[in-house]
């Protein structure tokens, strides 16, 4: 059994998806590991959906901000590709554009009454979800943070933008404030300066 581990940071698709499978081919006969190291959520599905077309266990990782590993586990040499294997190979898009920043402080949207306002928040971030252009970045604070904790109606919509590479970035203060430091599910912690960073460098600002 051979172990072996790919570097693809900094590499943009179908590189990290090349690099792994030439490394399986490397291989040989005896199987073992390859552990991949990218540095964004898109390879990380690039790679897991190639995993899953030739039938290899495969399980991943954040190690911290902008570095995660793809594990997979090689049982035998695999057979030469198809044509047709090497199309089904396509790479997920990256649909962000430009610098824009969605700023979300509330778990509301709007004014008025609450109920409705959590019903509006959670279509506007379906909405923004579906678009063909993505944010590059979507900062929650105040009681914006508990949109990206546990049980929060949001979840599916904010983990399938990170998948794309939008990044999520959650008011640590706020976590503490509320009491869901330990509940966060999607994105990551960040702090006032990188909030105040991310908007002021902003090609434009979305603020529901």
């Amino acid at each position: 059994m051979m172990n072996k581990t790919v570097n693809a940071m900094g590499d943009v698709c179908p590189i990290p998806v090349v690099k792994t499978k030439n490394a399986i081919k490397e291989m040989g006969s005896d199987g073992g590991s390859v552990e991949t190291l990218v540095d964004n959520e898109i390879a990380v599905q690039n790679l897991t959906k190639m995993a899953n077309q030739k039938g290899y266990p495969v399980w991943s990782e954040k190690l911290e901000q902008n570095r995660y590993r793809v594990v997979m586990t090689i049982g035998e040499a695999p057979a030469e590709e198809t044509t047709e294997e090497k199309d089904e190979a396509v790479c997920i898009p990256d649909r962000r554009t430009g610098n824009t920043v969605v700023v979300i402080s509330s778990s509301c949207m709007g004014e008025g009454d609450d109920a409705l306002g959590a019903v509006l928040m959670k279509g506007f971030l379906y909405a923004i979800s579906q678009q063909d252009e993505l944010p590059s970045t979507i900062l929650f604070y105040n009681g914006g943070a508990k949109l990206t904790c546990e049980d929060a109606p949001t979840l599916e919509d904010l983990k399938s933008m990170e998948a794309q590479g939008v990044e999520i970035l959650t008011c640590g203060t706020c976590l503490n404030h509320y009491g869901l430091t330990e509940k966060l599910q999607v994105g990551t912690v960040t702090n006032m300066y990188v909030i105040a960073e991310k908007m002021t460098q902003a090609s434009r600002i979305v603020k529901p």
